[in-house]
């Protein structure tokens, strides 16, 4: 395999079902049209469905689209159900949409936007689609995290809605955080089965949409630097790609751009930050994510095995 990973070092993907969030624009559909290129079976997963049709008709291969708003629990479920009623196996669920730095809002089910969102919009659909995935040999969940993470981030489990103060770079670290976390406990839950991984990702400084809500003293300042610390979405897509597709990859591993401070550049693993890895705040979250959305995972018991 070349030293520079690209999508030329994707297996064939014949014969796999994929199913990637926020698939009409940015990563996502950089995502989902390379594994369609290499002969994937590609759900796009997108809260506007006419926007994931004209995505679609962009693509070469097997694509189709499924209606899927993260911010509405009522919404994951249909989208699950109508998966569920469609498909008889999933072999990559790649966990990718996600608002960033959002006004103070929450979502239909009275969450904060960014945690609802990009954690427990995915922590449930992930929960729906599991059975899918369990019976497949080399299925992945890969989830899509940030180097936000970093960034003035923890769980708040006293507020974890922000409702006594609201920080749109504080909310959006601690669901990237959530992100990766999941990830971790996932991958505990799922490794006695031997079948499915979870597996996570991060795209480094990626000229996208995503960035649309950036906060005014910083917008002018990225705007003038972009050119230099941003990469297209193909390449911030590349290191989902890897984690989703490489053989080499397993359970529990974080794949980030490697260049300077992980911000652009091929693909390789990362690590994430300190508290990221620990072990009782991932499980905390993960009893909160439940009682929160209500759902329940098929397998539900942590292995003892880090």
């Amino acid at each position: 395999m070349s030293k520079k990973w690209t999508t030329t070092d994707i297996p064939d993907q014949r014969g796999r079902v994929a199913v990637v969030t926020g698939a009409n624009t940015g990563l996502g559909y950089e995502t989902a049209k390379a594994l369609a290129e290499r002969g994937a079976s590609v759900v796009l997963a997108v809260r506007d469905v006419e926007k994931g049709e004209q995505a679609a008709a962009r693509m070469t291969g097997d694509v189709s689209v499924q209606a899927l708003d993260l911010s509405s629990l009522d919404s994951v479920r249909t989208a699950a159900a109508a998966l569920r009623s469609r498909l008889d196996r999933i072999d990559l669920l790649i966990n990718n949409a996600g608002v960033m730095y959002t006004p103070r809002q929450t979502t239909r089910d009275g969450f904060e936007m960014q945690f609802g969102t990009n954690h427990l919009g995915h922590f449930a659909l992930t929960g729906l689609l599991l059975d899918l995935m369990l019976p497949v040999p080399g299925s992945r969940v890969v989830t899509v995290s940030s180097t936000g993470h970093r960034i003035r981030a923890a769980i708040h489990f006293d507020d974890l809605q922000w409702e006594r103060s609201y920080s749109r770079v504080g909310a959006y670290g601690q669901s990237k955080l959530a992100n990766l976390m999941f990830t971790y406990e996932l991958q505990r839950r799922l490794a006695p089965h031997g079948t499915t991984v979870a597996v996570a990702a991060h795209p480094g400084m990626s000229s996208t949409e995503l960035a649309r809500n950036t906060p005014a003293a910083l917008r002018l300042p990225l705007t003038w630097l972009a050119p230099l610390i941003t990469q297209t979405p193909a390449m911030g897509a590349l290191p989902t790609l890897r984690a989703a597709t490489d053989p080499a990859a397993f359970g529990g591993q974080y794949y980030g751009p490697g260049g300077h401070n992980e911000i652009k550049g091929h693909p390789r693993l990362v690590t994430s930050s300190p508290q990221s890895y620990e072990v009782t705040t991932q499980q905390r979250l993960w009893t909160a994510s439940e009682d929160l959305t209500n759902i329940k995972y098929p397998t539900n018991e942590p292995s003892l095995h880090v």
